[in-house]
């Protein structure tokens, strides 16, 4: 993977373990972002996470959440389970629309020695449910001695630890370059571009990371994915399972969106649409990104599909979503 650079916009990330924070002087010491603790495990809510936002938002940090995948989560149920706790995390927090970085997934632990089929299976389910709730595609983060357990993963932005001050990290698992790199725990590894290892506002040590591009380039790439999705439709675009056409096929935000309830009828799963709230639900599950489109509730395809085994494929010549159902030939 790249080496680190001068110029590269540089960040904390930091939980209820760093105490109580000054992010004005964070922001003052030449950080620019901070990735801050939401959630761990099904229920786990870090009890500074609230607080953290506000604070690290009003000192003028680009901010991002990020959940940590306990070592209970052994199977894909349990992990979209988590996935549900820290997305409500974050909409206690003001939603996905408040955060300037997209959220991340934390995997680094197996006390339990599941299989990479196990982990990369957990891993794809909190990856695929989160994407789902709120729309934004996820980055994954860990550390050099796990990512050897993901496969299939690599089109997800990547966050790697790796303690040292010019040592790259090594490609692995179809990554070829890192978005983030944490090239320091604020005691091992690289410094600041000041050349310490502490920041002003933090008491005691704190994770050093890095963005690969300018503040401004940093921006650019995830400051627009967080926001809501400009509606732009694809004249003539269709729906299609099995060859046979379900319904319309619109962009927004250059992500497809098919009608709920043809979605529910491939996958042969229940829905409902809640007028008077305007939301809608999938086999019992509330979705977030939901558009209206003339009276009638259009779903993002890809997450919702992946996340029932399903395949999905555009083919841009023709304008045509079509959706492969799992053991379909």
């Amino acid at each position: 993977m790249q080496a680190r650079k001068k110029g590269n916009a540089q960040g904390i990330d930091v939980s209820h373990h760093q105490g109580d924070i000054n992010f004005k002087k964070v922001a003052a010491d030449g950080i620019s972002f901070v990735f801050i603790k939401a959630s761990q495990g099904k229920s786990f809510r870090s009890k500074t996470f609230l607080k953290f936002v506000k604070d690290a938002k009003a000192a003028g940090l680009m901010i991002g959440a990020y959940h940590y995948v306990d070592d209970s989560a052994t199977t894909p149920k349990m992990a979209r389970q988590e996935a549900v706790n820290f997305v409500s995390a974050i909409k206690d927090a003001g939603g996905v629309s408040t955060f300037d970085l997209p959220p991340v997934m934390d995997y680094e632990s197996n006390k339990f020695n599941l299989s990479k089929t196990a982990i990369i299976a957990v891993a794809k389910a909190f990856l695929q449910e989160v994407e789902r709730l709120t729309g934004v595609r996820p980055i994954v983060y860990t550390y050099p001695s796990f990512i050897g357990n993901f496969s299939g993963l690599s089109g997800y932005p990547l966050w790697i630890a790796r303690y040292h001050a010019t040592k790259a990290p090594s490609d692995a698992s179809g990554w070829s370059r890192w978005d983030f790199w944490q090239y320091s725990d604020g005691q091992y590894g690289g410094t600041l571009p000041n050349g310490k290892m502490r920041v002003n506002g933090v008491a005691g040590p704190v994770d050093l990371n890095e963005y690969n591009g300018t503040v401004d380039e940093l921006r650019a790439r995830f400051g627009k994915g967080t926001a809501a999705p400009k509606k732009e439709s694809v004249k003539d675009a269709v729906f299609q399972v099995g060859g046979k056409t379900l319904g319309k096929a619109l962009l927004f935000g250059s992500k497809t969106h098919v009608p709920l309830r043809a979605l529910a009828t491939a996958l042969g799963v229940s829905c409902n649409w809640d007028n008077s709230n305007k939301v809608a639900y999938l086999d019992g599950r509330k979705l977030h990104s939901v558009q209206l489109v003339e009276g009638a509730a259009y779903v993002q395809l890809r997450p919702i599909a992946e996340s029932y085994g399903a395949e999905v494929s555009w083919d841009a010549k023709n304008k045509i979503a079509a959706l492969k159902l799992k053991g379909d030939k």
